[in-house]
Order: structure tokens, then C-alpha cells, then sequence
């Protein structure tokens, strides 16, 4: 595996944005695709890791459950204003995720607010495993 052994870039779709994540696990994959995700929202490096927040999701394929996974911790966002710096996975497998979002509340005075994300789709959504690492791409509706 290369340097950037996990990571997560955004890339072109038509109306919506793109995630595309990796890493040498599955948990790995979904806690970059979340990074992503809350990347357009705020750039993480302005995110100071203040506080955290427990989130949990289920579903039966792990296509779903990526999707549940993301709106779970856009939930989160949504509702109290969090936005997220790392994310730290307890626990993956094909159904079940549970992970801790280290970050802080939105605060308009140090946060440069990006896009507005919606949800995360089911449209072209991919949840694979290639010789020892896991790529996950997701399209965010924004």
C-alpha cells in the first residue's frame, strides 16, 4: 500500500459531490469517508477536538450501512452544530458501525463555512475490498 494508506478525496458528479475513501480496513474507509463528508462542511484543520460524540448505525449490507453511517453523523451536525476534525472507529463490521467524532461545535467566528450537506445517497454508492484495501465511494445530495 502507498503512503497515503487512508485518505479520502472529493470528485466531479453531476449536481451533487462525490467521496471517495480508503484505507486498509473497512473502518478505516468509513471514518475517512466521514472526514470527507464534513470537509466540505469545514475544513477539519480548523476544527479543534474539544468535545466528542458517540454514533452508532445498522443496516443490513454494508452499502447501507455506509449511507446510514454518514446521515447519522450528518445528524449529529445538523441538530447540535458539530462538525468533526477525527474520527476514531470502535467497532466495524457488514452491519454494524460504531465510532467517536472528536471535534467542537460550529463557531462562526473561526469556522469558514462551506457547503451545505443534505444526505448521503444510495446513487453509485461502491463498498469494496481489493488486495488488502478498502474503498468506499459515496455521493453526498448537497
Amino acid at each position: 500500500m502507498s503512503a497515503r494508506e487512508a485518505g479520502w478525496e472529493h470528485f466531479e458528479t453531476e449536481a451533487d459531490v462525490g467521496v471517495r475513501a480508503w484505507g486498509s480496513t473497512r473502518a478505516d474507509a468509513f471514518a475517512q469517508a466521514v472526514l470527507g463528508v464534513f470537509a466540505l462542511i469545514v475544513k477539519p484543520d480548523e476544527v479543534a477536538e474539544r468535545e466528542r460524540r458517540e454514533v452508532r448505525a445498522q443496516a443490513d449490507s454494508p452499502e447501507r450501512l455506509l449511507v446510514n453511517w454518514i446521515n447519522e453523523c450528518l445528524y449529529v451536525h445538523e441538530i447540535e452544530g458539530f462538525v468533526v476534525h477525527r474520527v476514531e472507529v470502535g467497532a466495524c463490521t457488514a452491519t454494524l458501525v460504531h465510532a467517536t467524532l472528536h471535534g467542537e461545535e460550529m463557531d462562526a467566528s473561526r469556522h469558514r463555512f462551506g457547503t451545505i450537506v443534505k444526505a448521503a445517497t444510495m446513487h453509485r454508492l461502491v463498498v469494496v475490498e481489493r488486495e488488502g484495501r478498502h474503498e468506499v465511494r459515496v455521493i453526498v445530495d448537497v
